[in-house]
């Protein structure tokens, strides 16, 4: 990834905090608007070596106190962060549009969605952290408690920048883990704005910690270090991988959430109508920079080209444009980067022999910026490198198949399972999908992207790695389990001789 480092520029800087202080370096970050390259929002202190050895000794030491806190400080805490984004959604939204490109309206529902998550993790630190049950041996007690794992690595990418640090953040906090936050360096603003907000909470210094820079250096730091107990990462299947191997090698936890590749089918019976909706939400919103997003479109071959018709022409409808203009549909790409990369899939489409209906290619506006108008491709098959691999992007390919069961095997060839969706009336088949779709997540008559935030993210095959996020469930990687049997003396024997 290009980014513009700056040595000790007059531009206005956001620090890195750490230890319960706000820390500046020599070296920043700076943030660059997509909607308008010539909008710098601010530049970001990269993180030294010493910074991330400074950030993690601090939670360390911060553990202990923290981990034994009570659940009512936990709660006033988070509730209180919850509280604040939600309050501040709009200001937060507009600066995640600004510096990621999503459209206005859906920064500000994700920032909703980053305030929701601490409030629903303030609500579960009053669960019960010990389980009881009946043990086999007379006299004997046994529970389960669970305890917190440490010093926790909370890695995040650039196209969620509030909701995905909120779900990492808020459940180490909430299960008395510390924290080191270390954002995309594309995406440093909202990281900040939420890192600030977090610092005014009452927290004891050292409990939560950010760290900004990039992932080949201030990243591998952060996930080598041996008193980091946990990494929870969300990104590439590529640097998950190496990330795993790595702490897996020290014996830490994973939590990896990386790669999708998802299917969207659509049978014979399907409303085209709303079938056209889902496939347009789940391929091209966001500008198709979401893990969960429709990539695939696979639709049976008797409804396949009226699919196609209607497809083109909700696609002419789509505005693209500043992602702060509440009127855009389609802003820009994140970066110059991912702009190039995203040309390049166009290109090997059409050298893989797709047919290249509409779109891919970039637009111009009143400013400068990244734009790519949203492509479609007909005739893909599976072999082909955009069916195979995540873009991340607004580029949709459509592959004709004669019925279900082809949809089927098709949605399943792939190396991942993140997503998947079908469009259909048929109770049985839709029965027959849910139970033979190799995917974590499954969206029945709805678009592929798009999750209720107190509900489980969990993938199959390369897509995910370690317990789920969210909800309750990442309970599993936040926690550890200890066993208590417990023999309390000889009262019951006692008893007995007495009688």
């Amino acid at each position: 990834i290009t980014m513009t480092i700056q040595h000790n520029n007059d531009q206005e800087t956001k620090h890195n905090f750490i230890a319960g202080e706000w820390r500046n370096s020599s070296n920043h970050i700076q943030n660059i608007n997509p909607s308008d390259t010539n909008d710098v929002i601010a530049s970001y202190a990269i993180a030294t070596k010493d910074d991330v050895q400074d950030a993690v000794s601090a939670a360390t030491s911060a553990l202990p106190a923290w981990s034994s806190s009570t659940s009512g400080e936990r709660f006033d805490i988070l509730d209180a962060i919850g509280t604040e984004i939600i309050q501040r959604k709009e200001e937060l939204g507009d600066l995640l549009a600004r510096e990621e490109g999503k459209t206005l309206k859906e920064a500000v529902a994700e920032a909703h969605r980053a305030g929701s998550l601490f409030k629903f993790f303030a609500a579960e630190v009053y669960r019960s952290d010990t389980e009881g049950y009946r043990s086999l041996r007379e006299g004997v007690s046994l529970q389960v408690q669970r305890e917190p794992i440490g010093v926790v690595a909370a890695i995040t990418p650039w196209n969620f920048p509030l909701a995905i640090p909120a779900w990492k953040i808020a459940p180490a906090l909430a299960y008395g883990n510390t924290v080191v936050f270390k954002p995309s360096e594309l995406v440093c603003g909202s990281a900040w704005a939420l890192a600030e907000i977090i610092s005014r909470a009452g927290l004891p210094d050292g409990v939560f910690n950010l760290l900004m820079g990039q992932g080949s250096e201030t990243g591998a730091a952060i996930v080598e270090h041996p008193n980091v107990a946990g990494v929870t990462f969300t990104g590439s299947s590529d640097i998950g991988r190496k990330i795993g191997a790595s702490v897996f090698a020290r014996g830490g936890k994973i939590q990896l959430e990386m790669g999708g590749k998802n299917p969207l089918i659509v049978l014979d019976d399907a409303d085209l109508d709303k079938a056209v909706e889902y496939a347009i939400n789940g391929a091209f919103f966001s500008c198709g920079q979401r893990c969960t997003a429709s990539s695939r479109l696979i639709v049976t071959e008797n409804i396949h080209d009226s699919f196609v018709d209607a497809m083109l022409k909700r696609m002419e409808l789509l505005r693209i444009g500043n992602a702060r203009n509440p009127k855009t549909d389609i802003g820009p790409v994140v970066s110059e980067a991912q702009l190039k990369k995203n040309l390049e899939y166009i290109r090997v489409g059409l050298n893989d022999g797709a047919k290249h209906l509409t779109g891919g290619l970039q637009v111009e506006q009143e400013t400068p910026g990244w734009y790519l108008s949203p492509a479609l491709f007909t005739g893909a098959k599976s072999e082909m490198k955009i069916c195979r691999e995540e873009i991340f992007g607004p580029i949709a390919a459509v592959m004709s198949v004669s019925d279900y069961d082809e949809a089927l095997s098709i949605a399943n060839d792939t190396e991942f399972g993140l997503s998947a969706g079908i469009v259909t009336n048929d109770r049985s088949i839709i029965d027959h999908f849910i139970a033979n779709i190799n995917s974590g997540m499954v969206q029945i008559n709805l678009p592929t992207a798009g999750m209720d935030f107190h509900a489980p993210i969990t993938g199959r095959k390369n897509s995910s790695f370690g317990p789920p996020e969210k909800s309750s469930y990442c309970r599993e990687f936040f926690t550890n389990t200890k066993v208590v049997h417990a023999n309390y003396g000889k009262r019951l024997n006692s008893k007995k001789e007495e009688s």
